[in-house]
């Protein structure tokens, strides 16, 4: 569910009129960004706080007083004079142990990085420009990424930015990592906020429930609690031909990597088997590329695929265009098994009639990268929101619409449309939507519905994309499709652990 900043103030005003101490509540947020910070930088550097007057500083500062338990050098800023702070972030700075208020930043030592800033300063309730000494505070710390590949955590919502429009006021802070607290803002997931947000975090806080009547049902957050009870563990007599054979459609003319990256995909997904199926004119050099686990199998008309014992077919990466497209219209369309549908597949679908899928036999889901998307639904609404509800509509099919905050939504308007929580800047490399379809197509294979594989392979293949830059020491330049599924095992495990 998602809130707007009215809703959520208005949760939390009738809580604290109910006799709610307020204290518990910013105790039990700062710790969760702590937390937060400590799982994406787990080696202690330096921390910048910035705080403002009121309580999204208490939070900032709770949070600060955990990490530097945890060996955070930490320093202060204060937006405003001390004697401005509301009471509650006033004992929460006594708190902080006096921690020296420096004027002026002092440069990090290289061995103190990595260099983190908490961005304390205004929260949802702030309207409007950021005044004199908020201003300047934006844009030190937007300075700092830029000078100093400093990182920032913004605190439930990026300071000069409106929680309900996601309109960007002048200066504000561009935040990497947006630590939303108790439920995500209607603002934080506009399309146009996505530069300022970056990476969305919820910090959950169970005690703060929406009201009846209050919040957007038809949307969620995807995050690892969400996903709780999807990935359920294997029964100890599983094996092979209960986990799925995958099908994955294409390889050809030269583009065999598309083929394989997914059969990889599929593979480190979960699946059981796995067998590329390519044209007969691909075959051999397919043989050669695949990796030992991933079968291939040549076939010299794609209408033979309806014969053969696949629980899922993936169609699409590498496919091309070419004399087997009929047969390929044929199969999406007609049958009986759930297909994933990406790249030439999604293509020749909109070639065609998109909405022939309303009659499939079986589940689909679809794919699309933004420009594939508007090719299948050229009569965009405008959001990214409207664009994937509206073919989903209209195809009968689940749509799994790629991107910087990437959207699933259902053909039921029953079923939340999804926001991806998980990813980052170094996906947008060739390659990265085949893993994703691959896995898609193994979650499927193995059991999960359609709806329900989009939303956790969609987290699953950003969170590894995540271990890659943080754990593996890729940058966000160097990151490769092929990196990804090397890091579905942490993923995985992250799930188990409810991480973020």
């Amino acid at each position: 569910m998602i809130l707007n900043p009215e809703e959520i103030a208005e949760a939390e005003n009738q809580l604290i009129a109910g006799g709610l101490n307020p204290e518990p509540l910013m105790d039990e947020a700062g710790q969760g960004i702590a937390k937060a910070v400590s799982q994406f930088f787990p080696n202690p550097g330096t921390l910048i706080v910035f705080v403002g007057s009121g309580h999204n500083g208490g939070d900032a500062l709770v949070a600060a007083k955990h990490l530097k338990k945890d060996g955070w050098i930490t320093q202060l800023r204060l937006a405003t004079s001390p004697d401005q702070l509301k009471p509650l972030t006033t004992k929460k700075l006594h708190q902080f142990e006096r921690e020296k208020i420096n004027p002026t930043l002092e440069i990090p030592e290289p061995q103190h990085h990595p260099l983190i800033i908490l961005d304390g300063l205004l929260g949802i309730g702030a309207a409007g420009g950021l005044r004199p000494g908020y201003l300047e505070a934006a844009n030190e710390m937007n300075e700092l990424r830029k000078s100093h590949a400093a990182h920032t955590f913004a605190i439930d919502i990026p300071s000069g930015l409106d929680g309900l429009s996601g309109e960007a006021h002048e200066g504000a802070v561009i935040a990497d990592f947006t630590l939303t607290i108790a439920h995500p803002k209607t603002g934080l997931l506009v399309d146009q906020a996505i530069n300022n947000v970056g990476r969305l975090v919820l910090i959950e806080l169970p005690s703060i429930c929406a009201l009846p009547g209050q919040g957007d049902t038809g949307a969620m957050l995807i995050t690892a609690s969400s996903l709780a009870g999807i990935n359920n563990r294997q029964e100890h007599d599983t094996h092979k031909g209960t986990c799925g054979h995958i099908a994955i459609i294409g390889g050809n003319n030269g583009m065999n990597g598309a083929a394989v990256l997914a059969a990889i995909g599929a593979a480190r997904g979960g699946a059981g088997l796995v067998t590329i199926v390519a044209h007969e004119d691909s075959y051999e050099s397919l043989a050669t590329m695949a990796p030992p686990e991933i079968m291939v199998r040549s076939v010299k008309s794609y209408a033979q695929v309806s014969d053969m014992d696949f629980d899922t077919l993936a169609i699409g990466p590498g496919l091309g265009q070419g004399s087997w497209d009929p047969e390929i219209l044929d199969l999406l369309v007609s049958d009986i098994r759930p297909i994933v549908i990406d790249a030439d597949a999604l293509n020749l679908i909109a070639r065609n009639e998109p909405g022939d899928l309303v009659n499939a036999p079986a589940p689909r889901l679809l794919t699309p990268h933004p420009g594939e998307m508007q090719r299948l639904y050229p009569e965009t609404l405008g959001s990214r929101r409207e664009s994937a509800e509206g073919l989903a509509r209209m195809t009968g099919s689940t749509v799994l619409l790629k991107g910087a905050r990437t959207v699933i939504a259902s053909e039921s308007e029953t079923i939340p449309t999804g926001f991806n929580s998980t990813g980052n800047s170094g996906m947008a490399t060739g390659g990265v939507g085949d893993t994703l379809t691959g896995l898609c197509s193994a979650l499927i294979g193995g059991g999960i519905s359609v709806y329900d594989a989009a939303c956790l392979g969609s987290w699953i293949n950003g969170r590894a994309a995540e271990h890659a830059i943080f754990n593996d020491k890729e940058s966000r330049r160097s990151l490769l499709a092929s990196d990804l599924p090397k890091h579905y095992g942490q993923a995985f495990k992250d799930l188990e652990r409810y991480s973020f």
